[in-house]
């Protein structure tokens, strides 16, 4: 029987009770910065440990608004320090939810990441499914229509995708931006995996200054600390206030002491460039060694540009996504995510987590492909 809660939950606990090797949660598989961790050593005795400011560290968001603002003419007052990218993603939901007074549906692209089509589904509204064209992009007027015909209120958008690791162009960007405006709704626009790409930097949509869009992402991919919990968002002024409202009754602030390390931590290192450089490099490597021994064995994998995911068809005659997963894993300990998990429509797809060492990555393609070539 299949799980009725998250796929992605379901699997990587099999790891976490059992053992193996767990490419199904988006768990970075090395450990945070060496000067990061330093950092947070230092900052154990200072006077950071009551609540921080709901809005976050000063601190923090001085060294946010400085970062973004060598691209983008940003307010630092617009950002916001959260519990994550997910509750930033929950908080932005609950405040359109109530703007809009319920009455909408939401928009992603196929497929899409669980979030995206939960959230939906807590609050009561019909989740839309837009599949991508075969240049893996939209067509604008099948867009429009669907927008119209299914009363669309917020399009979810993410840049490197989860888990298709699509990265939007400049001209995607500025075509959805200005139908936003057009058709009236809102764009959540997630870059947690900016930083994650293979050949480009993506672009973000900091620079529209549009009502019309919401900017979201955290600390934890890029840094390797995923349980840290911090994230952030960017709103335009005019949603400034009632968000905050919102955040100090059901989040209130996030961790005081881990905004301040990594805030000091930012302000040494460049923003923390050099350990980037490096956990791109072995995630490219990850993607490399795993996708050429998947497509070498029947796997079929669209272009992914960035990210820590594979995404991947199965190879030809083996049609159900979760029985391959769930047999995978009986059999060699390689966990990994059915792509049913993100679209109805992708049963004979499934995710491969990327961001693992490479003994992890090169064990995990060894027993996948004997595994497959036993089917």
């Amino acid at each position: 029987m299949k799980p009725t809660g998250s796929y992605i939950s379901f699997f990587s606990n099999l790891v976490k009770e059992k053992g193996g090797v767990n490419l199904a949660q988006g768990i970075p598989g090395f450990q945070p910065p060496e000067k990061l961790l330093k950092s947070l050593s230092n900052t154990i005795y200072d006077n950071v440990h009551q609540y921080a400011p709901s809005v976050g560290d000063y601190k923090l968001l001085d060294l946010l608004g400085k970062h973004y603002s060598q691209r983008f003419e940003v307010d630092v007052n617009n950002f916001l320090v959260v519990q994550g990218a997910t509750e930033a993603l929950s908080l932005i939901y609950t405040y359109l939810f109530q703007k809009l007074n319920g009455n909408f549906s939401v928009l992603s692209f196929e497929p899409a990441y669980e979030s995206y089509s939960q959230l939906p589904a807590i609050f009561g509204q019909e989740f839309v499914n837009f599949s991508l064209n075969k240049y893996f992009s939209f067509d604008l007027d099948s867009l429009k229509e669907k927008i119209v015909a299914e009363n669309v209120k917020i399009v979810f958008l993410s840049s490197p995708g989860n888990p298709f690791g699509k990265i939007w162009s400049k001209v995607e960007l500025e075509t959805l931006v200005n139908l936003s405006h057009d058709l009236e709704f809102y764009i959540i626009f997630d870059a947690v995996y900016k930083e994650l790409y293979f050949e480009s930097p993506p672009h973000i949509p900091l620079g529209y200054n549009s009502p019309n869009v919401f900017y979201v992402s955290s600390f934890s991919k890029m840094f390797c600390i995923t349980g840290w919990r911090i994230g952030y968002l960017y709103a335009h002024e005019s949603h400034r206030e009632a968000i905050r409202s919102i955040h100090d009754y059901i989040g209130l602030c996030a961790p005081s002491l881990l905004q301040r390390a990594i805030a000091d931590y930012f302000e040494d290192n460049s923003f923390g460039e050099d350990f980037l450089d490096s956990f791109r490099r072995n995630v490219n490597q990850g993607f490399d060694i795993l996708s050429e021994a998947l497509k070498q064995n029947g796997f079929y994998i669209p272009p992914i540009k960035g990210g820590c995911f594979i995404w991947a068809k199965l190879p030809e005659g083996i049609t159900d996504g979760f029985q391959f997963a769930y047999s995978l894993y009986q059999n060699t300990g390689v966990a990994i995510i059915p792509g049913e998990h993100f679209s109805p429509n992708c049963i004979s797809w499934v995710r491969f987590n990327i961001a693992r060492p490479m003994e992890e990555i090169e064990k995990a393609a060894n027993l996948i492909v004997n595994f497959t070539l036993k089917l």
